[in-house]
């Protein structure tokens, strides 16, 4: 098929990626020229795993064009998907301004029948929003899908290529066909398209985000009950997830959730149920839940060195909100660290991937090392914030060597604290019994 992605994004450029890899003509569009240019030259602007590889063999092979001219996209494709931006406003809304100017200068463009199909996370009623203004712009017939995506940073082409559901919204029979055509190579072995209305899709990508976001807020509030009872909350969650009614997924207590994705769509989930006067107070306690995780952490660290906070040198492993990607969107650890930083503390940190990015929101106020273990030079406890799989089963005799104390605090509960003890550490973790 002849496909268009305009906004290429996280979002949009995998969703590009996937789409050429299955044989389709995708054209690549952003107004963004370095992005474009960097593109051209093999340069992914982004880090997911897989993905420049994929990229790269799909542009050589000519499925994948790379351009900032719109309308070139438009003339020579028959789906064109919406991949731009819906950042949360100041009042925790989805701007989607992004969408609705793309769509003007796409119905400006068309000369013949198209399929608009949103990617991005827009709240419902954009559907409408955004097909009013085509019908206004132009009488040339198009038709309107919401097709949210479902993909986890750090397993996104995997996420795209073996998906558990795709969502198609259209009202239209002729639509729902081609959809199911465009898709049926990600699903061989059976179909897991759902058919709905466009409204009902966009409510189903926040209600999904919403319910993930609100089973780590609730494994996070009660694993700080877990420390005030004396109980596990590694033991209650292989407890409950035994359970198949509640499954073991999204059930690992931390530091609290962050991204590009909860946060903004719970906020939007909040401010949505606010405008139509029916307040959401289960999201609204999730969400506050989940800054109390980020502040508990936090204030546990500065608690342990009151009034020590200007002498004190922490190591930090690990800046993105998750393993597996470079996005400090919203991270935990970029929050806690400000608050560090504030107290007086230094902070020496390393991320194998999202080192840059956070530099960039963090500037002089962090020192970044080359190596996890080199951030241990002269600092006095080692805090972990994210789950890369090199933390996991570090040299912990070159730990306590380089650390001026032996003191960890794993947002991440990585260790076992029985093993930590007899390790010769102090270990703090997140809703299990100190031993």
């Amino acid at each position: 098929m002849k496909i268009s992605v305009v906004g290429i994004g996280y979002v949009g450029l995998v969703a590009a990626g996937c789409l050429a890899e299955n044989g389709n003509h995708v054209i690549c569009v952003d107004n963004n020229k370095k992005k474009i240019e960097d593109l051209k030259n093999g340069i992914i602007p982004i880090y997911e795993p897989g993905l420049t590889e994929m990229i790269g063999s799909n542009e050589k092979a000519g499925r994948l064009i790379f351009t900032t001219d719109l309308k070139y996209a438009v003339d020579n494709s028959q789906l064109i998907f919406l991949g731009v931006g819906t950042p949360s406003s100041e009042d925790g809304s989805a701007d989607i301004s992004a969408i609705l100017e793309v769509s003007s200068k796409i119905a400006e463009y068309m000369t013949d029948y198209k399929i608009i199909i949103t990617k991005s996370t827009t709240p419902v009623g954009t559907y409408q929003k955004v097909s009013d203004l085509i019908k206004s712009k132009t009488d040339i017939p198009f038709d309107y899908v919401s097709n949210p995506e479902f993909l986890k940073e750090g397993s996104a082409i995997e996420d795209f290529a073996k998906p558990d559901r795709i969502i198609v919204g259209t009202n239209n029979t002729d639509v729902r066909n081609i959809m199911k055509q465009l898709y049926m190579p990600f699903m061989r072995k059976n179909s897991r398209i759902i058919f709905t209305d466009p409204a009902s899709a966009e409510m189903i990508k926040y209600a999904a985000n919403t319910m993930l976001a609100t089973r780590i807020s609730f494994m996070n509030e009660l694993s700080g009950l877990c420390d005030k009872v004396g109980a596990d909350i590694e033991h209650v969650r292989a407890g409950i997830g035994s359970d198949p009614r509640i499954g073991n997924s999204f059930l690992f207590a931390g530091v609290g959730y962050g991204g590009s994705c909860f946060p903004k769509d719970v906020n939007a989930m909040i401010y949505m149920g606010r405008e139509k006067n029916y307040p959401m107070t289960i999201v609204e306690t999730v969400q506050q839940a989940n800054y109390n995780q980020h502040n508990n952490f936090a204030n546990k660290i500065l608690n342990y060195f009151k009034n020590k906070e200007k002498e004190t040198t922490l190591a930090v492993w690990g800046l993105a909100f998750k393993a597996k990607t470079d996005d400090v969107r919203k991270s935990p650890a970029i929050w806690c660290i400000k608050k560090f930083i504030n107290a007086g503390i230094k902070i020496k940190a390393f991320d194998p991937e999202a080192a840059k990015n956070a530099k960039q929101v963090l500037g002089s106020d962090i020192q970044i090392s080359s190596s996890n273990y080199e951030t241990l030079e002269g600092a006095d406890a080692l805090v972990i914030f994210t789950e890369w799989q090199q933390f996991r089963t570090p040299d912990f005799d070159l730990i306590k060597e380089k650390l001026n104390k032996h003191v960890i605090f794993d947002g991440r509960n990585l260790y076992d604290p029985a093993d930590m003890k007899n390790l010769g550490f102090e270990y703090y973790c997140i809703g299990r019994p100190k031993i």
